[in-house]
């Protein structure tokens, strides 16, 4: 053989190699997320943007739209290989107990695993300012729109039964991705929302409508059996007041499909790209490891490695 044909041959063999190496390099992971007008949808893209980043473009997320977070754990249960999802952590209760919306029970849900927290859903009660609506008493009469299918929704619907108003107020039945333009129409007097605060959509409405937010009492909160969460003063245009309202945690999940390197490297790597997260947008700002006291089940292995390297601790259930 020519040796110059020779040394193109061996060159192209090599390349090849390379190539086929470089795509063996490449990790990519499903990540199921929320609605695509929520606050949740908008942190997946921020983070599978970050980990790219992050990891030198070896890991890629793709970023799913789903219709909440029951949906996101019910996949889990017929999902392989890399497929992370997020959720409150009650949820993944249910799902092992197989209660609820998650009879009969299936063992494949026994194989969930925790990675990593993430900005915990915060309720949001948006009303029209000329619409008269100061307190949850003056929501009798008035049209409002809670979505149907989210933990919003849901947990918008238990509120109102809680606080006597159930049967009393108008439920607007359309989509919650509506509610900006029907609030701005006079359609609606106001809308319930969940998610991390600042919200994209109360900030959309808060933008075109004089808006207030509604607070709840100590002891609203309480009946919700839910934490106490503090909206500062002039988070949103025209709400100049602290609002109190509740939150619950979020989390990132996947299950023991995954191998222990990619959890490793994914949870890793999340803290790592945190505080560029937190340049980029307030809500990443303030979970903290301390938010893994919240986790249900058990953590991955490869999480447990990196929070082990870090000294950062980890509850015993968890492990």
């Amino acid at each position: 053989m020519n040796p110059n044909k020779a040394l193109a041959l061996a060159a192209g063999i090599l390349a090849a190699a390379g190539l086929s190496i470089s795509a063996q390099a490449e990790t990519r992971i499903t990540y199921k997320s929320a609605k695509s007008t929520s606050s949740y949808y908008q942190m997946a893209v921020q983070l599978a943007e970050a980990i790219k980043k992050g990891t030198n473009g070896n890991v890629i997320l793709t970023v799913e739209e789903s219709q909440g977070s029951v949906q996101n754990v019910k996949e889990a249960a017929r999902r392989g290989g890399n497929y992370v999802f997020t959720t409150p952590p009650v949820l993944v209760k249910l799902a092992m107990k197989g209660v609820k919306m998650f009879k009969p029970k299936n063992p494949a849900y026994d194989k969930i695993r925790g990675l990593f927290p993430i900005p915990s859903l915060t309720m949001h009660f948006v009303v029209r300012k000329d619409a008269g609506v100061t307190t949850f008493g003056d929501l009798a009469g008035k049209t409002f729109l809670i979505g149907k299918g989210s933990f919003g929704a849901r947990e918008a619907a238990k509120y109102f039964r809680k606080f006597g108003l159930d049967g009393k107020i108008k439920l607007a039945k359309v989509e919650l991705n509506a509610a900006v333009n029907a609030l701005k129409n006079r359609q609606i007097d106001g809308f319930a929302t969940a998610g991390s605060y600042p919200a994209p959509n109360v900030m959309e409405a808060a933008a075109s409508t004089a808006i207030d937010v509604l607070s709840l009492s100590d002891d609203m909160i309480k009946a919700t059996g839910r934490d106490k969460l503090v909206i500062p003063a002039g988070t949103y245009k025209g709400v100049d007041h602290d609002v109190q309202t509740t939150t619950l945690p979020v989390m990132a999940y996947t299950t023991t499909a995954m191998d222990n390197d990619t959890a490793y490297l994914l949870t890793k790597t999340y803290w790592e790209q945190k505080a560029r997260l937190g340049q980029q947008a307030a809500w990443w700002k303030g979970v903290s490891p301390d938010y893994l006291k919240a986790m249900v089940g058990k953590l991955h292995p490869g999480a447990v490695k990196y929070y082990e390297e870090k000294g950062i601790a980890v509850p015993a259930a968890l492990k």
